[in-house]
């Protein structure tokens, strides 16, 4: 019988890359005076008035 395909990827299926970025980019905007982007109702876009 055929072996059973070995796991490309050690990231697990909760930990996917926005969700890590999104953590990261929390934790640059609580210290740095530079902001980074997280997510579209964090930071909404200014409305010109």
């Amino acid at each position: 019988m055929g072996k059973p395909k070995k796991r490309t990827s050690h990231r697990a299926t909760g930990a996917r890359r926005s969700h890590l970025v999104l953590t990261l980019a929390r934790a640059v905007n609580a210290k740095s005076p530079v902001k980074a982007r997280t997510t579209k109702r964090e930071n909404p876009k200014k409305v010109a008035a």
